[in-house]
């Protein structure tokens, strides 16, 4: 059983261990900080990356989230010593344990605003699934990913909804089963990663770029396009759904950012909320 003490020094390492800060306006950066142990998480850990992914959620300066890691590798999944703790816990225990990770992997997914995830090396078991929950994967030529579970009994089950959607069922059913190493070149064949870079500082001015990029649209219509996704993907296209997307953009239309983007589009001039910010 874990002591009261070993709880107070994990949650004291987890301060370290995950970092959010804002390198510039508007841009958050929850960075995993455990280069030592390839940025493996345990519970301590995932809940120290909710505390902060909520913190960055609630701050109304944040626009774009950029999940990355310190160190040669992205995260090797699941630290061992935890994983050894919850072999030996009850199954009611387990099953809370579980319950965290699942939740993790919804914040992220759901995270209102525009996320970047930035990979370097190793990216195994429940890392996969950080990168599924992401909306834009980087990638740099030397990350391998790996869902590694069945070699070890285990099935990548919280976060088999994300990838999933990421990579379709026929690819899940090949490395789902095989717990075959993928390339960067692969994860980019199969869709869990969108481009591939051929150094970190390649990787670093793609990310610079697609901040830039996503920072000349309308934060409103930002986060409503990405809430219109949830609601349309996978869904029957029946008179329900076609209602839905006519009242999303009506709705969308006579905001206050849809009425200041076609007026600065109609008359050619730059939108509010990029004048704002040159």
């Amino acid at each position: 059983m874990t002591t009261h003490t070993e709880h107070s020094n994990q949650a004291i390492d987890s301060e370290q261990h995950v970092l959010l800060h804002y390198p510039q306006a508007g841009v958050a950066e929850l960075i995993l900080n455990r280069p030592e142990k390839h940025n493996a998480f345990d519970d301590a850990i995932i809940q120290k990356m909710l505390d902060k992914l909520d913190e960055a959620e609630r701050n109304p300066q944040t626009r774009i989230l950029v999940l990355k890691s310190n160190g040669k590798h992205f995260s090797a999944g699941a630290d061992l010593s935890w994983m050894k703790r919850m072999a030996q816990n009850s199954h009611a225990d387990n099953l809370q344990d579980a319950a965290k990770l699942a939740e993790l992997m919804r914040a992220l997914n759901h995270f209102r605003c525009p996320t970047i995830a930035l990979i370097q090396g190793a990216t195994y078991g429940g890392a996969v699934g950080l990168a599924a929950c992401c909306d834009i994967v980087l990638a740099q030529d030397n990350a391998r990913f790996c869902l590694s579970e069945v070699k070890i009994g285990l099935t990548p089950a919280t976060i088999s909804p994300y990838v999933i959607r990421a990579i379709g069922e026929r690819q899940a059913r090949r490395f789902f089963l095989t717990a075959e190493v993928m390339s960067s070149a692969d994860a980019l064949q199969i869709g869990l990663v969108h481009k591939v870079l051929d150094s970190f500082d390649a990787l670093n001015d793609a990310a610079e770029t697609m901040i830039q990029q996503l920072s000349q649209n309308s934060p409103q219509a930002t986060k409503a396009s990405k809430t219109l996704i949830f609601s349309v993907s996978q869904q029957d296209i029946s008179t329900k759904l076609i209602q839905h997307t006519t009242q999303c953009i009506a709705d969308i239309r006579v905001s206050e950012e849809g009425q200041e983007g076609l007026n600065a589009f109609l008359n050619k001039r730059r939108p509010a909320w990029v004048s704002k910010e040159k």
